[in-house]
């Protein structure tokens, strides 16, 4: 017999907002968290605008030995992984942390350190390059940092799916609530690399936007798009299963009802034109949670404000949906937050369920000019107030890898 698994806990730390009330208030508010890169120098870059996570002191929140052995991405999953728990109120009095686990995406981990021990070894020698680079680099590191700074001894596995890491990540914990295989999971993922390496490579794939006005860089599903915008951040959610969770006298925010994950197969960064593969995880996902496409009142959508995800997404979700696409509200908060890569799925599976917490359904914000081949309900520039009882969010990553999760209004 399998188990119902629901959200106990929220954290996010994001360029709209650095805890999870920031960043929900920064949604109602249709805040844009996009402006000039402050990180480093653009001159040398067409690129110049991004996501940043403003005002942050990793001070603050850490000692000063973690400052300088954690590497930006970690930090910033440190920091929501604190919030999410603390908002869950676990504590060892309540639950067995050996049988809590920690599953947490990151697209690439830490690259800002990599970029800057690069620069020491060529300018300084082998030599000086840090004892710590390893361990500050790889991408369990977010995953394993969680476990050691909240003492918590279950599963701990890092998902790596570029930009459908962190879906993957929820998804795959609901999966091992849901058979029994652990109490409570930490689930989410984080990013960090707006560094010159990082926004070269994505310019240089021809993925970033170059516009100047943030207010037209990040525009989902507008025909004027022109590529993503880099953000960055970290999001995290505690999911538990649904009788430990009563048994404490846990809040519950929401239930994660279903999932499905895909491939492409078709190419290293472009989707299958057809849509198939995202079509085929969202159908998936709806067979998991028995749910009929009539049945979904929202979609979070992938929605990255590239030229080929948006209309390809558009396909995926009309052959997902059939007849219901036409009704369904679907709108991408990427416009908001930018693209957060392997933390996209995290800060969006937030955004949702806060969305059905609050009755609100999120504008695409920045919508001006109409695609034909994006004729879905995007909600354009202003929120919907009205119930959501079922949700869908999406997440697609380069590789062809792509993950939908399904959360529904918590009912007894």
């Amino acid at each position: 017999m399998t188990k119902r698994v629901v959200i106990t806990g929220l954290g996010a730390i994001s360029p709209i907002g650095n805890t999870v009330e920031e960043t929900w208030k920064g949604i109602k508010e249709k805040k844009c968290g996009i402006d000039e890169i402050t990180l480093f120098d653009t001159s040398n870059l067409k690129t110049k605008l991004a996501a940043e996570v403003k005002d942050f002191d990793p001070s603050q929140y850490l000692d000063p030995k973690q400052v300088k052995r954690l590497d930006r991405v970690s930090q910033f999953a440190i920091i929501a992984a604190r919030e999410a728990f603390q908002d869950s109120k676990i504590t060892k009095e309540n639950t067995d942390y050996e049988r809590v686990g920690i599953y947490v995406g990151t697209g690439i981990g830490g690259l800002i350190t990599l970029q800057n021990q690069c620069e020491v070894r060529l300018e300084k020698g082998n030599n000086r390059v840090s004892p710590m680079f390893i361990p500050m680099v790889i991408a369990n590191m977010p995953a394993g940092n969680i476990a050691m700074d909240l003492g918590l001894k279950g599963e701990s596995v890092a998902m790596v799916s570029a930009c459908a890491s962190s879906n993957h990540a929820i998804g795959e914990a609901y999966r091992a609530i849901k058979h029994g295989y652990e109490d409570v999971i930490v689930a989410g993922g984080c990013e960090a690399t707006i560094c010159p390496i990082g926004i070269a490579g994505f310019e240089n794939m021809k993925a970033l936007s170059h516009a100047t006005d943030k207010n037209r860089a990040s525009i989902p599903f507008d025909k004027e798009r022109s590529g993503f915008v880099m953000g960055e951040g970290a999001g995290i959610l505690v999911l538990e299963e649904l009788e430990h969770a009563r048994k404490r006298g846990a809040k519950i925010y929401a239930e994660i009802i279903g999932y499905g994950a895909t491939s492409d197969a078709y190419h290293i960064t472009s989707p299958d034109p057809e849509g198939n593969g995202g079509a085929r995880a969202m159908q998936r996902a709806m067979q998991d949670a028995n749910v009929k496409p009539e049945e979904i009142d929202y979609i979070n959508a992938h929605g990255t404000s590239t030229s080929l995800n948006d209309s390809t997404e558009t396909l995926a979700i009309k052959t997902a949906l059939g007849e219901a696409s036409k009704k369904v509200k679907v709108s991408s908060t990427k416009s908001n937050t930018g693209h957060l890569l392997g933390a996209a799925g995290a800060i969006e599976a937030i955004i949702t369920t806060k969305a059905i917490e609050n009755k609100f359904i999120p504008p695409t914000i920045h919508y001006e000019v109409k695609d034909e081949a994006c004729d879905l309900d995007i909600v354009p520039n202003e929120p919907i107030e009205q119930e959501i009882k079922i949700a869908m969010s999406n997440s697609l990553g380069f590789g062809g890898h792509n993950a939908s999760i399904m959360i529904k209004k918590f009912e007894d």
